[in-house]
């Protein structure tokens, strides 16, 4: 198997486990974000193991240095622990989504029932509605050569972004480096940035290009989507492959690329979260067939974080 990012394996229970290929399916990414979202909170709201505040929008644990009174006293005599009153001017992020939606985005491997684009879709919805619940200011840049669908981070912007997600198709070529080079310089206040691609670039390309989004002071998530045959590489008989966003084709006997392709594949991702970690970027790889719940850990873990430094 390839390397991964972070991620956290146990499941909280009563979360869904819902199949993507069946959300896809579902015509209105608002019940989608909805239908996951409210799994989600639901099974952590169960889950014995609170090692992230789940109340962080108005109480978060004491740290070392926090002003002593703002010490929530009433809810130490309840629970025997320290928890730090917080406001809605302390709490309130920009969460953006920046969604590539290149012609790559658009393969579906055969069997798979959703292409990369549509679950990309399906979780920057669930991310957008996960993020206005904790009333944060949510918006999207889409992007392939350049910005293609701009809604800014604002408090009441998601019906916007699910509108503007629900008319995103695959566009044509593109490149990372340009369009978030322009999305960064447009970044003015600090929040969390969740990137979504299939990041078919180099490594340093890769970095380079997000870099600049964690150097305005808040916190980046990249999501690396892939589809399970471009990692495994199930093909039996003679092929030929076209890429999808310059047109070219190449001849192929599976069965003597197929070792060499796996070893590439896992060393690009290896490759990725090992510098995108070393610029303290969070990675995390999402193969079409894995529940989107797993990405809502990974933005409850960025959005404590931002917390904790402010």
């Amino acid at each position: 198997m390839p390397a991964q990012g972070p991620r956290i394996s146990s499941r909280a229970p009563g979360a869904r486990f819902i199949d993507p290929a069946a959300l896809a399916r579902i015509d209105n990414l608002e019940l989608v974000a909805r239908t996951v979202v409210d799994g989600f909170m639901s099974g952590l709201h169960r889950s014995p193991h609170l090692g992230l505040s789940l109340d962080f929008a108005d109480q978060r644990p004491y740290m070392p240095g926090d002003d002593i009174r703002r010490i929530d006293w009433r809810l130490y005599a309840r629970t025997d622990r320290y928890y730090v009153k917080q406001y809605e001017a302390d709490t309130n992020a920009n969460f953006l989504v920046a969604l590539d939606a290149s012609a790559s985005m658009g393969y579906a491997g055969a069997g798979a029932g959703v292409s990369k684009l549509d679950y990309a879709r399906c979780l920057a919805a669930t991310l957008v509605w996960f993020a206005s619940r904790q009333h944060d200011r949510v918006g999207l840049s889409a992007f392939a050569d350049e910005l293609i669908e701009q809604v800014p981070p604002g408090a009441r912007n998601v019906d916007a972004v699910l509108h503007a997600l629900d008319r995103l198709r695959p566009a044509r070529s593109g490149r990372l480096g340009p369009a978030l080079a322009r999305l960064a310089d447009g970044v003015r206040r600090r929040g969390i940035v969740a990137v979504i691609s299939d990041l078919y670039e180099p490594p340093e390309a890769v970095v380079e290009a997000v870099a600049p989004l964690r150097g305005r002071g808040g916190d980046v998530i990249v999501f690396h989507v892939l589809d399970p045959a471009e990692i495994d590489f199930p093909f039996q008989d003679e092929l030929t492959l076209e890429d999808l966003e310059s047109g070219a084709r190449m001849p192929l006997l599976p069965e003597r690329a197929r070792a060499r392709y796996r070893e590439r594949i896992q060393a690009h991702v290896a490759e990725l979260a090992r510098r995108l970690g070393d610029e303290r970027i969070d990675y995390t790889l999402m193969r079409t067939d894995v529940p989107l719940d797993q990405a809502l850990f990974a933005l409850l873990a960025a959005r404590e974080r931002l917390q904790r430094v402010r």
